[in-house]
């Protein structure tokens, strides 16, 4: 039976790592809905992210001037648009599209009273699944797969052109992020490399490369600083290639999720809780842990972070003990090399 939503506009128009998050989606509804067209909405400089992605047939792209797209996109006609930013952008394409729509449940409240009075009423439920609520409409359905990135073969890194080092395998740090309090620090960066037994490799964009040069000259030809040599998506090959990860909450963590590798995260100013924790399929969940300092009476301080920890003191990172981060990405070298 040929679906009647012939032709779906989805929307999420930032930032890096809620647009993976949205594969999951774009992928379903691309396979249940036969002979659905599937557009994708996000702004330009996230198109580069997307354009490798089989399940999307046409990707737009927004630069700050809805009146020259919003024709084009009304001369799609659409059938259905599914809002997984929930905005006033958002709101803006659909009220102008007037078509049927559904957006996903926002949590804004309940992060407010986590963060600013510590009334915890989060569901346990991951942002994915709240995804999800969107294509019911649609009949469409979690396949419980997980996450997907693809990358341009263009921007596939071979592994001859690594230091001759790390050839062989290596952990991926990823030391960017936005804001400063979801940041693990330089300084507890070098103590997990000082105690790891195999290469490491920083990912992170060029305002990172400072901080990776503070690392890689602590311990020497161990550690490849790749910071702002590599753009996003090749950081996701390297992702890909490592044995595993250690992550800010940040895009390169998703990626992490989407090629099911075991991922570490590190969790400063905000918490798993707010439901952005790696999303992986259930037989891969185990290879899923979380690095934070629990009972601190001034955690989660923020929804995103800030620049400088409000509190001055910093402890939600700089008291994170580093033993299990070491003790989970030994484990998974010694397993990964058994196989």
């Amino acid at each position: 039976m040929q679906s009647p939503h012939k032709k779906i506009l989805v929307i999420r128009f930032s930032s890096i790592g809620d647009i993976v998050l949205t594969s999951a989606v774009v992928r379903c509804i691309k396979q249940q809905l036969p002979g659905a067209e599937v557009h994708y909405l996000t702004k330009k400089q996230f198109g580069p992210i997307l354009r490798s992605n089989p399940n999307i047939n046409t990707l737009w792209l927004y630069d700050h001037n809805f009146r020259d797209l919003i024709p084009h996109l009304k001369s799609q006609g659409f059938d259905f648009i599914v809002d997984l930013h929930r905005n006033y952008r958002s709101a803006y394409v659909k009220h102008q599209l007037g078509i049927p729509s559904a957006s996903f449940p926002k949590l804004n409240l309940k992060k407010w009273l986590a963060v600013r009075l510590k009334i915890n009423l989060l569901p346990d439920i991951h942002v994915v699944d709240r995804y999800f609520k969107t294509v019911i409409p649609l009949g469409v359905k979690n396949d419980g797969c997980g996450l997907e990135y693809f990358i341009a073969a263009s921007d596939e890194v071979e592994p001859h052109t690594l230091p001759v080092t790390h050839r062989e395998g290596f952990v991926a740090i990823v030391i960017g992020g936005k804001h400063n309090t979801k940041i693990f620090p330089a300084e507890k960066v070098v103590e997990v490399c000082r105690k790891l037994s195999q290469p490491v490799i920083l990912l992170g964009g060029k305002e990172d490369t400072a901080r990776g040069e503070i690392v890689s000259n602590h311990i020497g030809r161990q550690v490849y600083n790749a910071c702002g040599t590599y753009n996003f998506s090749q950081s996701a090959s390297l992702i890909r290639q490592s044995f595993a990860v250690l992550s800010n909450d940040t895009g390169l963590m998703h990626v992490a999720a989407a090629f099911k590798k075991p991922v570490i995260s590190v969790w400063g100013s905000t918490i798993p809780a707010f439901g952005m924790y790696p999303y992986l399929p259930a037989p891969f969940k185990s290879g899923s842990v979380f690095a934070e300092v629990k009972g601190l009476s001034c955690r989660p301080c923020s929804k995103l972070g800030f620049r400088v920890c409000p509190k001055k003191h910093f402890r939600c990172m700089k008291d994170i003990d580093i033993r299990e981060i070491i003790n989970f990405l030994n484990e998974h070298r010694e397993v990964l090399s058994d196989k």
